[in-house]
């Protein structure tokens, strides 16, 4: 799975603002980014009677609306986490950028100002602040202007450390697997396909095994 990061805060203390820095900083670096933001509000998939709100009503367990600049993916999930949405984005990425989702168990990074009031209270795995003033925590702390400071460090301390992206799910549960684990599961994956006709150097595999009944 992505490296998954959540940035959390108050309302106004500037998240989006941040999110939209860090996105710049981090495809500047040649990482592919991913973004997801949470929301309490209702969000209408599309118009009743219109094709893909038809096809949802029909029983379909997803729609996609393509467009000649885009494609947009439908899919209710009712209480969907982080890892949810990051197993349906795939493995394409290098870092997923979360709003919001301050309850899941992602590694969070608050961002602070002295006048939007205290900090969040109640947060897990919270490993950075970002803030114009200096607090008293142990956490790691950042200047709101030090974006290249905090990407170094979601760099270091996140991705670098993942080294070589191995991902299992088995009935749509992601499984943990230790790096030796992982070294094996690649190493035979690879080793599979490259024995095959046609197949040069392998970058990226995929497999997927679905058993009907």
């Amino acid at each position: 799975m992505a490296v998954i990061v959540s940035i959390v805060g108050h309302s106004q203390s500037g998240k989006t603002t941040l999110i939209e820095k860090l996105i710049r900083e981090m495809v500047a670096r040649g990482y592919n980014i991913a973004t997801v933001k949470h929301t309490h509000h209702k969000v209408t998939p599309d118009q009743p009677e219109k094709d893909s709100w038809r096809h949802l009503q029909a029983g379909s367990s997803a729609a996609v609306l393509s467009s000649t600049d885009n494609v947009t993916l439908i899919k209710p999930m009712a209480d969907a986490g982080i890892d949810d949405i990051a197993q349906l984005l795939g493995e394409d990425y290098d870092l997923i950028i979360a709003e919001g989702f301050k309850h899941d168990n992602a590694p969070k990074i608050e961002v602070h100002r002295k006048d939007t009031g205290p900090l969040l209270t109640g947060l897990t795995e919270l490993v950075a602040i970002v803030s114009d003033e200096s607090l008293d925590s142990r956490v790691r702390q950042f200047a709101p202007d030090d974006v290249s400071g905090l990407a170094d460090f979601i760099e270091k301390d996140f991705i670098k450390p993942q080294g070589e992206q191995v991902a299992l799910y088995v009935n749509n549960v992601a499984i943990p697997m230790k790096s030796f684990i992982k070294d094996i599961v690649a190493n035979a994956m690879v080793g599979i396909a490259v024995s095959l006709k046609g197949v040069g150097e392998v970058k990226k595999l995929k497999l997927f095994l679905r058993k009907r009944d």
